[in-house]
């Protein structure tokens, strides 16, 4: 969508972010692959391997695309032919770096918050303390983004978006305390929507600043593709936008029930099966003895 719409916005991101999104492809693999081979050996250090290849590879994805929208914004050495001119290293700019940590922090808020509507007994509980302490340390960062922004923005005030992440997040801390996980979610999703916005809010005209010279940003004007282009994409985006939407809602909604522990299995005292610890209806009867037994 990025090269249809804005194809020189694409080619000057690339030419940055090239390794950083092989190493997120990288770390989305890991997490994909990770899902499949953690139960093929019944080994610990095997199980082990596999668990930490999911946890890194599902940290490094959000951290390096809020990086990614952070550097956007701070701006990156871009020459007069829209060609970033630096080293890899030089992508870990402070902003870029602290934009990273914050959308890391959010997803593992969002996650927690979700699982919360998910699940029961002691995972919902554990869930429920993670929330709590992760919304503090996710609202800690957003605070400091949001002012970060502003300051970066030209001022101490952060955009209206910005003011928004900020009450999302320490909204989504006091409703984790009362337990109304629904809200709580949809606080911890409108903050992190809020605070990619921000971004972008700060960032208009631009699209990518340059910290070369600001006569060498690239803009909605000089990036966007011809107007045909960008009619037939509106079209297709009108289309196609609420389709998706309303597939994924269909998909949540079919499965919206809670993830319950599985039935653990007892011994039924003269009974030569392994039945169910919970049962709904009457208790079958004991088998009748068998004559001569």
């Amino acid at each position: 969508g990025t090269f249809a719409a804005f194809p020189l916005w694409y080619g000057t991101m690339f030419s940055a972010f090239y390794l950083a999104f092989l190493i997120v492809l990288a770390g989305l693999m890991a997490r994909g692959v990770s899902f499949e081979y953690r139960g093929k050996l019944d080994d610990p250090n095997w199980r082990n391997t596999w668990r930490w290849a999911m946890t890194v590879g599902s940290a490094l994805v959000p951290f390096l695309i809020g990086m990614a929208l952070g550097d956007l914004f701070s701006g990156l050495p871009i020459d007069r032919n829209h060609e970033y001119t630096a080293a890899f290293w030089n992508l870990f700019t402070g902003y870029g770096v602290w934009t990273g940590l914050t959308v890391v922090a959010l997803c593992l808020l969002s996650g927690a918050t979700f699982l919360t509507l998910k699940t029961t007994g002691d995972m919902h509980d554990r869930t429920h303390r993670l929330t709590r302490e992760l919304s503090y340390i996710a609202g800690a960062l957003v605070v400091g983004f949001a002012i970060w922004s502003g300051v970066i923005g030209g001022g101490v005030v952060p955009n209206i978006f910005g003011v928004v992440a900020v009450v999302a997040v320490l909204v989504s801390a006091t409703l984790a305390a009362t337990r109304r996980e629904g809200a709580t979610f949809a606080a911890a999703a409108l903050g992190m929507g809020a605070t990619v916005s921000t971004i972008f809010a700060h960032l208009y005209s631009n699209v990518m600043v340059s910290s070369t010279n600001s006569a060498y940003n690239v803009t909605i004007s000089n990036a966007s593709s011809s107007s045909y282009a960008l009619t037939v994409m509106t079209v297709v985006a009108g289309i196609f936008a609420p389709l998706v939407l309303l597939y994924q809602g269909w998909s949540y909604h079919v499965f919206r029930s809670r993830l319950a522990a599985p039935r653990t299995e007892v011994q039924r005292p003269g009974v030569g099966t392994v039945e169910p610890s919970r049962r709904i209806g009457p208790e079958p009867a004991s088998p009748a003895p068998q004559p001569g037994g």
